[in-house]
C-alpha cells in the first residue's frame, strides 16, 4: 500500500490514509493499527519541584501525581481563556508531554518564564515522536523499558514517545498495520474530544468544552477565577456539540464554516470527518441558548446535534479529567 499524504491543514505532512479510511478506523478500534503523529511536539520537565510547580500554574491536579498516570492539562490566560494544552505522564523523575503542532515552543517559553526559583528544567524534545498504538499491540520487547507510554484518549490505544532515529526499527517490529490520521480524527471527533486551537478559539473557556483537562478540586491557578465563577453560576456562553451532518453530499463542509439556525449564525464548525458508522460528523462551539433538538445548517448541510456539554453547568456529558 502507498501512503496518501495530507497536503494542507494543521496535520499537513502526515499520512492521510493508506487504505480505505473506514477500514482503518475499524483496525484502530479492533486493536490492529498504528499511527505516527509526527507533528506533535514533545517536551519534558525535570527537577524535584516539577509536579508541584505544574500543579500551581496549570488547570490540572498534578501534585503528587503517581508515576504512569496519564493526564491532560491546560494553560489558561489570566481571564480564563484556553491558551495551551498538553497530554503527559510522569515516570518518577521526569514529566513527559506532547502538545499540538506549532505550539511547542510557545508553551515551553511560557513555562520557562514561570520557573522563578523553582528547581525545574523545561526542554523541547525534537528527538522524540508520538506513535499511537492499539493497547493490545505489544511494543518491541528490547525497547519496552525505555519507551515513555501515555494512555490515549482516542480508541483503545496508547501513545509511545519513541526516538525518531529508531522509528523504522520500532514500527517494523509491530504486529499491526499502519493507518492514517483521517481514521484517528474520525474516532476522536466521535468521542467528543476537542483539539485545542482547532475546535476552540481565543475566547474559549474550559467550561464551554466540558472542563476538558480541568480539575475543580485544586487551589488557585491562572484563570481559575473564571472557571470557578462560571461553574458556580452556570450557563457558559457556548457549548461543545457533536454535529451529525447530512450525508447525501459527498463533500464535507470546511472547518471554520458558520453554523446557522433559521438563517442566523449560532456557532462555528471546528474539525470534521467521515466516521465509518455515523457518517459525516464534526465538532462545533454553539451558543448555549441554541435548542439541543434543533436541526442546524453548516454550509448547506443540515445537521442534528448530540449534546456533549450540559448547557447549564458546563460539564461534559462524557466526563473527562
Amino acid at each position: 500500500m502507498s501512503a496518501v499524504m495530507l497536503a494542507e491543514g494543521p496535520d499537513a505532512g502526515l499520512v492521510s490514509h493508506l487504505d480505505n479510511p473506514n477500514l482503518e478506523q475499524r483496525r484502530m478500534a479492533d486493536g490492529s493499527g498504528w499511527l505516527l503523529l509526527a507533528n506533535r511536539e514533545v517536551f519534558s520537565v525535570t527537577g524535584p519541584d516539577r509536579l508541584g510547580w505544574l500543579h500551581s500554574i496549570t488547570s490540572q491536579f498534578l501534585e503528587g501525581l503517581e508515576p504512569g498516570r496519564t493526564v491532560t492539562g491546560l494553560v489558561l490566560s489570566p481571564t480564563g481563556h484556553v491558551e495551551h494544552v498538553f497530554h503527559g505522564v510522569d515516570d518518577g523523575t521526569t514529566f513527559w508531554a506532547w502538545t499540538e503542532p506549532g505550539r511547542g515552543q510557545g508553551l515551553v517559553d511560557w513555562l520557562d518564564s514561570m520557573r522563578f526559583m523553582m528547581r525545574v528544567e523545561v526542554a523541547l524534545r525534537p528527538d522524540l515522536q508520538v506513535l499511537w498504538l492499539a493497547s493490545s499491540t505489544a511494543a518491541p520487547g528490547a525497547l519496552t523499558d525505555s519507551l515513555v507510554s501515555l494512555d490515549s484518549e482516542v480508541a483503545e490505544g496508547r501513545e509511545l514517545l519513541v526516538p525518531a532515529d529508531r522509528l523504522d526499527e520500532i514500527t517494523g517490529s509491530l504486529d499491526a498495520v499502519q493507518v492514517g490520521v483521517r481514521a484517528w480524527e474520525a474516532l476522536r471527533i466521535a468521542a467528543g474530544l476537542p483539539r485545542i486551537g482547532l475546535d476552540t478559539d481565543e475566547r474559549t473557556i474550559p467550561n464551554e468544552i466540558g472542563l476538558y483537562g480541568t480539575h475543580l478540586e485544586k487551589g488557585c491557578y491562572r484563570g481559575q477565577e473564571t472557571v470557578a465563577r462560571v461553574h458556580t453560576l452556570g450557563r457558559p456562553p457556548r457549548r461543545l456539540t457533536l454535529l451529525c451532518l447530512d450525508g447525501s453530499d459527498a463533500d464535507l463542509p470546511a472547518p471554520g464554516s458558520e453554523v446557522t439556525l433559521a438563517g442566523r449564525r449560532v456557532g462555528t464548525l471546528g474539525t470534521v470527518a467521515m466516521h465509518h458508522e455515523a457518517g459525516p460528523i464534526g465538532l462545533a462551539l454553539l451558543r448555549r441558548a441554541t435548542p439541543g433538538d434543533a436541526v442546524v445548517e453548516v454550509d448547506g448541510h443540515p445537521a442534528s446535534q448530540e449534546l456533549l456539554v450540559d448547557p447549564e453547568v458546563g460539564l461534559h456529558v462524557r466526563p473527562i479529567l
